[in-house]
């Protein structure tokens, strides 16, 4: 579904140009560059057997999208969101989770609830086993059941691009390795679960909104995970 979405975003771009912005954005979204080197230009075009040209139109739509910015005469950097991005970024999805929370709990009995609770289970084998890298996919796996389990199409657009623009998966690598986080945060899949499950539309937005809000909160006590240098806060 993820996919599909972004493939239906991109659907009026030549099939080699969005190949190559969806590989791009993967690359920078992943790690594969650092915010202080620059993105080869050149290097890519070949790797990808084009010309400069559409590279320099992926990293254009990229730069629209907050992922990395162009400095004239320069080269073109990884973004990393400032602090004062982080909060807003994190309040808007503290709303878009709380309300697919809640449409999912009125939609219970569903598919979802069974696809969260197996969630769950998961979730906890790898913390038995301390698998960091198969908690933090089953975390993303998690959010967007909920999202997806909304099925209101404006939610899940706006929230494909949120998560692009936090770059979700490298920061819960990163807070789950925070003294007893990972416990925490099963804690609170749990209390979206059991509300879902009671059919309870408020709970389970109660429920995933705090969850979300202690994220963020480990998220801001830890300057790596932004870019501090143009804040005012």
């Amino acid at each position: 579904m993820q996919q599909k979405l972004k493939e239906a975003a991109q659907s009026r771009q030549p099939e080699k140009s969005r190949s190559l912005l969806s590989q791009l954005r993967e690359q920078v979204l992943n790690g594969s560059y650092n915010p202080k080197e620059v993105i080869p230009e050149q290097a890519l075009a070949e790797t990808f057997g084009v010309s400069r040209t559409p590279v320099r139109e992926a990293l254009k739509q990229l730069e629209n999208e907050g992922l990395v910015e162009i400095r004239p005469r320069v080269g073109t950097f990884v973004r990393y969101p400032t602090r004062r991005e982080i909060v807003e970024l994190f309040q808007v999805k503290e709303s878009l989770e709380g309300l697919a929370a809640s449409l999912v709990a009125q939609r219970t009995p569903s598919p979802e609830l069974e696809q969260l609770k197996q969630n769950l289970v998961d979730a906890s084998e790898a913390i038995g086993s301390e698998d960091a890298e198969t908690y933090a996919r089953l975390v993303h796996d998690f959010h967007w059941t909920l999202v997806l389990g909304s099925q209101n199409q404006k939610l899940i657009e706006h929230y494909d691009r949120l998560m692009n623009q936090l770059t979700y998966h490298r920061l819960v690598l990163e807070t789950i390795a925070v003294p007893g986080r990972i416990r925490q945060s099963i804690t609170e899949h749990e209390a979206v679960v059991e509300a879902i499950e009671a059919r309870d539309p408020m709970g389970a937005e109660l429920a995933m909104r705090n969850h979300v809000h202690s994220s963020s909160r480990v998220v801001l006590a830890e300057p790596r995970h932004y870019d501090d240098q143009t804040d005012g806060d």
